[in-house]
């Protein structure tokens, strides 16, 4: 697998460093296992979903981990046969695996659900109103509205 070099970019650039970072680190750890598989779709302008396939584990088998950026989902092994019969061939996989996904800023964890051999994550993002875009009117008034984001292009354009 060939490796894209980000030297130029990172010459010519101020302040993306962790963008930078985040491309090669997820470069490096696709290249490995590909257990379990997994979906991420949209749902909506802020909602998101992943989806794993996660055949053969039990909620207590499955730890998950949300921190600033970063959602771990973990499956550990179980040894044991539940009625005590004796497998003879094994093809079901229930390895150990650890998935990780970078989440952008203000992405959280709404919630997670297991059913029918799929790990379901839910995932919002949410925009603090001081970091949305706002219209500052100019005049002797500091009061500051805020602009829906679909406006903003108007709003330029008007101007």
């Amino acid at each position: 697998m060939s490796r894209f070099d980000f030297s130029p970019y990172r010459r010519s650039t101020v302040g993306f460093d962790r963008v930078f970072d985040l491309l090669e680190n997820q470069a490096r750890l696709n290249a490995g296992d590909n257990y379990p598989p997994f979906n991420i779709s949209r749902r909506g302008e802020d909602n998101y979903r992943i989806t794993l396939a996660v055949a053969g584990f039990r909620p207590g088998d499955i730890d998950i981990t949300a921190q600033q950026n970063l959602l771990v989902v973990q499956g550990k092994k179980r040894d044991e046969v539940e009625d005590g019969s004796e497998l003879i061939h094994v093809g079901i996989a229930n390895r150990g695996f650890e998935r990780r996904f970078e989440l952008a800023d203000f992405v959280r964890v709404e919630c997670a659900d297991l059913a029918d051999g799929l790990l379901i994550v839910d995932l919002v993002r949410e925009v603090p109103d001081a970091m949305k875009p706002r219209k500052i009117s100019i005049g002797g008034t500091a009061t500051l509205t805020a602009v829906p984001t679909g406006d903003i292009d108007e709003a330029a354009s008007a101007a």
